[in-house]
């Protein structure tokens, strides 16, 4: 059943106190330091994790990196620790949801989210939360797979137009879809559904879809595919004959964007913006400057932030600062190549990088212009302060929650939303 509304109760000590649910009190976040209620506290006692006592200035990080490499530069990897200084207000407005996977923000500030199942809800900045929205493309749920990124059309307020993609099952395989359609006058169904692109060749893997779409300045689609998992097609993320591992932008019919950096390269498919990506299944705009910065999952170790460019090959799989699950080398085990572009900041051991967006409100001054990324396996929403570029500050919050957080989008009113796994929505507010 889904609960409007609920209140965290989170304390800066140690408490015996684990009805979380019923009262609201200050919460500062630490920056190099997690802070753990009672019950984090005693679970996390075996793992190694950092409690409120480390250095402030210290990485965030505090676990061993999976292997040995090197940064290509100061400050690739392990940055140190920032704190929010500002006391913040954070409530569960709403559990039960099913597997939320995408946000987006309507004109009227309400909250757009898909479930992986394949329905979308309309949610309220108080926890009002509709019934499923229906009429959409039959998804493959299964794995990785379901209703995944979303994005409203910049008319929305006229045109009701929703754009999304989606894990599409055909006679070859699974493959990543993006769909548009207009959302009815009541809200509950999706009408005028319209499969504008399919990302081939398919594949029966039901892994790395990537799945985040966003409408560019220019009024394109960006949408950002994984390589698809296995083995077998990890070479794709470096074919320009395939559309797995890149980042693409199409019309909103679906065709290849004008501008596109291989429209005139017969060898390569003019719908590709960036390739030699793994699995992005994030995508956000910087406030000020405009450009496009993705994350994307590595293997073991080697989360990747990067500043996308068009035509540009960002590595995977010839070069990665992570290793093979089994702990083995990914090819030769290189970490640079001419030709092909570094990360502006990496991860070891992995965080799983998932949905992510730039913070531009007032509410929290100092939060401007920082980027908040969900964390899968890592389990906290990081923050990143960026600079010229360059990642200067790492903070990790909500860490003492235990839970998947799969995206963050800023709300209209200024405060911070963030989905889990687990189905609930967050509401990160000044206090």
């Amino acid at each position: 059943m889904l609960k409007p509304d609920i209140i965290i109760n989170l304390h800066l000590k140690p408490s015996k106190n684990t009805d979380k649910m019923n009262k609201k009190i200050p919460f500062f976040l630490s920056a190099a330091a997690v802070i753990f209620s009672a019950i984090s506290l005693e679970a996390n006692a075996s793992t190694g994790l950092i409690s409120a006592q480390d250095t402030t200035n210290a990485p965030v990080e505090k676990l061993p990196p999976n292997n040995s490499y090197s940064p290509a530069f100061i400050g690739q990897t392990r940055i140190a620790g920032i704190k929010t200084q500002t006391a913040l207000d954070i409530k569960v407005l709403a559990e039960g949801l099913k597997r939320p996977w995408g946000i987006t923000v309507l004109p009227d500030g309400r909250l757009l989210i898909t479930e992986k199942i394949g329905t979308m809800r309309i949610i309220t900045t108080t926890g009002t939360v509709s019934e499923p929205i229906t009429g959409f493309p039959e998804v493959n749920s299964g794995g990785q797979g379901g209703l995944l990124g979303l994005t409203i059309d910049p008319a929305f307020a006229k045109n009701r137009i929703v754009y999304w993609t989606f894990s599409e099952k055909s006679a070859e395989g699974n493959l990543t879809a993006v769909a548009k359609g207009t959302l009815s006058a009541d809200e509950k169904k999706i009408e005028n559904v319209n499969v504008i692109y399919r990302a081939t060749p398919a594949h029966p893997s039901m892994g790395h879809y990537g799945g985040r779409i966003l409408v560019d300045k220019t009024g394109n689609l960006l949408v950002t595919t994984g390589e698809r998992s296995s083995l077998e097609t990890r070479p794709q993320a470096q074919f320009l004959t395939s559309a797995n591992g890149k980042v693409l932008r199409i019309t909103k019919d679906g065709k290849p964007a004008p501008g596109n950096p291989f429209l005139k390269n017969a060898e390569a498919r003019p719908e590709i913006y960036s390739y030699g990506h793994r699995n992005v299944q994030n995508l956000a705009f910087h406030p000020v400057t405009g450009d496009i910065w993705t994350a994307e999952f590595g293997p073991m170790g080697g989360d990747e932030l990067n500043l996308v460019k068009p035509g540009k090959n960002y590595g995977w799989p010839t070069i990665t600062y992570g290793l093979e699950y089994s702990g083995a080398k990914v090819g030769d085990g290189i970490q640079q190549k001419e030709g092909m572009e570094q990360p502006v900041y990496y991860w070891n051991p992995s965080i799983s990088p998932s949905g992510m967006s730039f913070y531009s409100g007032n509410m929290i001054p100092e939060w401007k212009n920082n980027l908040f990324i969900g964390a899968l396996s890592g389990k906290h929403i990081l923050r990143l302060v960026i600079k010229n570029n360059k990642v200067v500050g790492e903070e990790r919050l909500l860490a003492d929650q235990n839970q998947r957080f799969r995206s963050t989008m800023q709300g209209k009113d200024g405060a911070l939303y963030a989905i889990t796994d687990e189905g609930r929505l967050y509401r990160i507010a000044k206090k």
